[in-house]
């Protein structure tokens, strides 16, 4: 796998001139924030070697290096899920390439349901903590055990709570709990969800995280609310909604990274 996360970077390096410290992963309908990087370079995940290809609608499948408020960084537009049929190791691929490349800190989004039903659609909720319910490790047969208490750094945490309030953005805080998908969960799952004490629910995240930790990689973790979960909603769950969702509360969340962007680069 080394060999291949080489191969990968030394693709992009032939394209890219900078040294990015700050990577983006930008999950489903929230890859509009790729519009406001300037002096950017972009490859397709098809044109880098070794990189996997998305098959959901609403992930782009790009690279993109430049900058954004004078601060550079690499952003990937979409992801690979486990329910497409990747390894873990292929879908914690894309976070090897990012700290070979000399990422140091990640920020790592998604589109959620909300089980704490004091949230709303719409919502941006910090990730203060996770529950891996996916079946699976990316670290299985590496001989790696990690500390995963900071997981997702308080110090970032503490940074983005600063910046929402200076901006009066609405911020909630909450466990994610990821699954392997690709099917939305029954009500009944939901509610043992709630019982576990969740407050959020996704298919992803959790092995990029998990990576970028084991590389000593600096986590923030983002969700937006696209939708309430099963048993809690009362119409069906669709992956459309999602998308619709996520697009329709861009411009906030948009804001919002970006002003973290900055702040990370003074």
């Amino acid at each position: 796998m080394n060999e291949k996360v080489i191969e990968a970077v030394t693709a992009l390096k032939h394209r890219v001139d900078y040294q990015p410290n700050i990577g983006i992963i930008l999950g489903s309908g929230l890859g509009g924030l790729t519009d406001d990087i300037q002096k950017s370079v972009s490859l397709r995940y098809e044109d880098i070697p070794n990189f996997p290809i998305s098959s959901v609608h609403g992930h782009r499948g790009e690279v993109i290096c430049g900058y954004l408020d004078d601060v550079c960084l690499l952003a990937l537009s979409g992801r690979v899920h486990y329910y497409e049929g990747y390894t873990m190791q292929q879908i914690v691929f894309p976070i090897q390439v990012m700290a070979e490349f000399g990422v140091k800190t990640a920020i790592i989004t998604n589109s959620v349901g909300a089980l704490n039903e004091s949230f709303n659609a719409g919502d941006i909720v910090v990730i203060s903590d996770h529950i891996n319910l996916m079946g699976d490790n990316p670290l299985s047969g590496s001989g790696d055990i990690i500390d995963l208490t900071e997981a997702y750094s308080s110090e970032l945490r503490y940074l983005t709570q600063e910046v929402a309030t200076s901006l009066g953005i609405t911020l909630r805080s909450g466990t994610y709990l990821a699954c392997s998908g690709p099917s939305y969960e029954t009500p009944a799952e939901i509610r043992a969800m709630r019982i576990m004490g969740a407050d959020t629910v996704g298919m992803s995240t959790v092995p990029e995280v998990m990576m970028a930790n084991r590389l000593g990689m600096k986590v923030l973790g983002l969700s937006m609310i696209t939708n309430m979960a099963a048993g809690i909603s009362a119409t069906p769950l669709s992956h459309q909604e999602v998308i619709e969702t996520s697009k329709n509360e861009s411009q906030k969340f948009n804001t919002l990274v970006k002003a973290i962007i900055e702040r990370l680069g003074r």
